[in-house]
């Protein structure tokens, strides 16, 4: 704690630190002279291309990838074409830009995702120099060619190539370009000498920074701040100009005293930070500039690369790895010599505390007097999240601590979630996992993404213990890990199927919403199909089994599946899928074998394919079917003579499942279409494909009763509805003398009710009143009541003894009725009653 400021730099009103994050693990022979490279931000993996100056002809140039601690993860020779840059996108994957345009993606242990290529242009002109950049929209890459033409593409995942108009008066490479992301829109920022442009999409734009030293006859480097806001330029003459990357506002301007070109240049603000500063970097000397006159120099020993960050500059050397950063407010507050803020109070109180003098009271009462110990104590938890060393985390964080013990509504949330961060901060920067992530840069990238980069380092262990202490939701936390985990499982060669399998079931067993089709689709593309069927029976949700067993070509497996999840759209599907993928014969054996999918696909057959239904069914040999199959289409038949020959099929077929009945009435329904036909002929009638008893109701209708009785006796109609259709036949045509010859022809089946009864809807009850006499005893009365005929139906209630149809009379009597009948009646309905 004592040497907290020793390595504090005073600049302006501001102070500057530089922390050693890590003694380096690699070993380098040269360090990182001859070398290209590229760090990530956000503390990620760093990448080195050795020996690009090659020093015999069979020397190869060697890729290598580090942890930011300098812990090997890849190495391999560079066996592809020249490269001009390396870069990282925003997934933590490398980029490596070749001369021709060609952009190589590999993951973080080196192997080969995909290529793409910046343009025809670019391939023929050749790439003169290149930056890879993260924009809003991803990862991009701006390309200057040899024929001075910028390329550009904002997003490598989704590639739209630009070529951004020519700059005027360029006739060599320029002296230094940067990117920017501005409205949205990324455009380059070009010097020529001591002019500048801005390219756009449409337009080249010239622009003058604001209060620039004249003394300048060109600009040499330039950099853009992390978020793109704010723009620093650094002149022929060493004046370092800092402001808006707009370029309409000047924040300072620096004269270094040094005119030789630098090696590179960064921004340094931290977020929120009133002071803009920037880093410049030469041969053996850092330097560190702001608002005020002076500077900050740093001698460096070894061949450095800058990586600017979000609140701060990463500094790699061939040994060393540090941050340099503007000092975080809280932390200056508590710790800058006699500072009297109330965190820097809280803290002394605390010390005395722990020594139990009586002076941590004092400095309590001092603190208290001015209202200040809820400031004190956020200030302690503040600055403990921007210290890397946790000895000076833990001592802020008591003092913190001991503070709240003095308020009584102190919310607690920020004092436990600084804790926890911290906690995972450090396990992350340990040595072995190699992540110097600041608590600022931490909460820019959200916990989610850290899980992610710890799961694409393989780190799954980590990953889930910083699931658990966060408590993350599940789905979001260790289940996602284990799934990753799980497919990283089954692409290992080394071990069986039966261990895989067995493994990732167990560790699987109480995780919650993992898709092991999703761990066994890993495994299908590995080359392993057993485990992958192996890791599916797992998988309680047939709907995600069933598409991966069709990819493996398992199409039994995955109709049975169909079968059994019961999702009749499932099993369409893959009976779709089969139709398409196997031969007829072949598919209609598989259908055989499974009843479920041969009766739904049947009935889609039915609705879709007519042809293919009769294919089954004759390779099924099922005549019943085919008879069945055969009438349904000669009902879709207009032609007589092909409806004709269908019923004849349907005929064989029916003799042939021994249908007797269906066979004896399919050539009934051809005999009555031969009849109609001949019919048709000779009278004119349209009557083709009519049913038989519509048929026999048109003949009578138009009166060919001849006809229609030949119908009826050749198939065999039922007298009760032959004598029912004439009756109706005759009644509407009021032919009511052939009506009556009719009735008199022979005993009616149907009775002579109907006959009264359909006079009286025709409204002649002169002819209704014929037909009474011949109706039976049991229909006498509601003969008598229809024709209007009371006396007679009291009669025959009476003769009947019936006391229902005696007050049915009673209750067809009115005012006008003969008073004798009514008593009568009365009488009789007593009687009737006693009995």
């Amino acid at each position: 704690m004592a040497f907290v400021t020793a390595n504090w730099n005073p600049l302006g009103e501001a102070f500057y630190r530089k922390i050693e994050l890590y003694e380096m693990g690699w070993n380098l022979k040269d360090g990182l002279r001859e070398c290209l490279v590229a760090a990530a931000p956000y503390g990620g993996p760093i990448a080195l291309l050795k020996g690009r100056i090659r020093r015999s002809p069979s020397a190869r140039p060697q890729l290598e990838i580090y942890s930011s601690s300098g812990l090997p993860l890849a190495s391999f020779p560079w066996k592809s074409g020249v490269v001009k840059q390396l870069g990282w996108t925003v997934t933590d994957d490398l980029l490596c830009v070749q001369e021709d345009g060609t952009v190589l993606v590999y993951d973080l242990f080196g192997g080969f995702k995909r290529h793409f290529s910046m343009g025809n242009e670019v391939s023929q002109s050749q790439v003169l120099d290149t930056k890879i950049f993260h924009s809003p929209y991803g990862t991009g890459v701006a390309i200057l060619t040899g024929a001075l033409r910028f390329t550009l593409a904002a997003n490598i995942d989704d590639i739209k190539l630009r070529r951004l108009p020519e700059v005027p008066g360029l006739q060599g490479a320029p002296s230094c370009w940067a990117v920017l992301t501005q409205d949205r829109q990324c455009k380059v920022l070009v010097a020529n000498e001591s002019q500048l442009f801005i390219l756009d999409n449409t337009a080249c734009t010239p622009v003058t920074p604001p209060g620039l030293s004249p003394e300048a006859s060109s600009i040499v480097q330039m950099c853009v701040s992390f978020s793109y806001k704010y723009l620093a330029l650094i002149t022929d003459s060493g004046h370092v100009w800092m402001g808006t990357s707009n370029l309409k506002e000047k924040l300072s301007e620096v004269d270094t005293k040094i005119k030789t070109p630098p090696k590179q240049m960064a921004w340094c603000r931290r977020p929120k930070s009133q002071q803009p500063s920037a880093v410049v970097m030469w041969d053996g000397l850092l330097l560190v500039v702001g608002e005020s006159k002076e500077t900050i120099k740093y001698h460096l020993d070894d061949e450095s690369i800058l990586v600017p960050e979000l609140d701060g500059v990463r500094i790699i050397s061939g040994t060393h790895h540090e941050l340099l950063q503007e000092v975080p407010g809280a932390c200056e507050e508590i710790f800058k010599i006699a500072s009297m803020a109330p965190g820097a109070l809280l803290l002394e109180a605390h010390k005395e505390y722990e020594k139990e003098s009586q002076k941590a009271d004092e400095y309590l009462r001092e603190i208290k007097e001015q209202s200040l110990l809820s400031e004190a104590v956020r200030q302690c938890v503040e600055a403990a999240g921007h210290e890397h060393e946790p000895e000076t985390q833990k001592t802020l964080l008591r003092a913190a601590s001991f503070g709240k013990c003095f308020l009584s509504n102190f919310p607690p949330e920020q004092f436990v979630s600084m804790c926890r961060d911290l906690r995972v901060l450090n396990a992350v920067r340990d040595y072995t996992v190699g992540i110097p992530l600041t608590h600022t840069q931490f909460k820019q990238m959200t916990l989610q993404v850290l899980i992610d980069r710890l799961v694409y380092r393989k780190l799954y262990p980590l990953a889930i213990e910083v699931c658990r202490y966060l408590k993350t939701p599940e789905y979001q936390g260790v289940s996602r890990v284990l799934k990753h985990w799980a497919c990283y499982k089954v692409q290992q060669k080394e071990e069986s199927d039966e261990v895989i399998a067995k493994a990732v079931s167990v560790k699987l067993a109480d995780a919650a919403g993992i898709s092991y089709s999703e761990i066994a689709t890993k495994a299908y593309e590995s080359g392993r199909t057993e485990l992958a069927i192996k890791l599916l029976e797992f998988e309680p949700r047939s709907g995600e089994q069933v598409p991966l067993l069709l990819k493996m070509k398992k199409s039994p497996l995955a109709l049975s599946k169909a079968i059994e999840s019961g999702d009749t759209d499932l099993v369409y599907t893959v009976v779709m899928y089969l139709k398409n993928e196997l031969n007829r014969g072949d598919f209609f054996m598989m259908l055989r074998n499974q009843p479920v999918a041969l009766s739904l696909y049947r009935q889609f057959c039915k609705h879709q394919e007519q042809d293919t239904l009769k294919d089954l069914f004759n390779q099924d040999d099922d005549h019943e079917e085919l008879g069945n199959f055969y009438v349904k289409a000669s009902y879709k038949e207009k032609r007589l003579e092909a409806r004709i020959a269908l019923l004849q099929s349907a005929v064989d077929e029916y003799y042939k499942a021994k249908n007797e009945f269906s066979a004896k009435a399919t050539e009934d329904e051809m005999r009555l279409l031969r009849f109609q036909r001949k019919l048709e002929e000779e009278k004119g009638e349209p009557l083709v494909g009519f049913p038989l008893h519509e048929t026999m109701t048109m003949l009578l209708s138009v009166g060919l009763h001849k006809h229609a009785e030949q119908l009826y006796k050749d198939f065999r109609v039922p007298d009760k509805r032959f004598w029912w259709l004439k009756l109706k036949a005759l009644a509407e045509k009021e032919d009511w003398e052939e009506l009556e010859k009719f009735a008199k022809s022979k005993k009616s089946p149907i009775g002579y009710l109907p006959f009264v009864e359909v006079c009286i809807k025709h409204h002649n009850k002169y002819e209704a009143k014929k037909y009474v006499s011949k109706v039976t005893p049991e229909q006498k009365v509601k003969a008598h009541l229809a024709v209007g005929d009371v006396e007679g139906a009291a009669e025959a209630a009476i003769e009947r003894r019936s006391e229902s149809e005696i007050s049915t009379v009673l209750s067809r009597c009115s005012s006008t009725t003969d008073h004798l009948l009514v008593e009568r009646l009365n009488r009789a309905k007593a009687t009737a009653a006693k009995k």
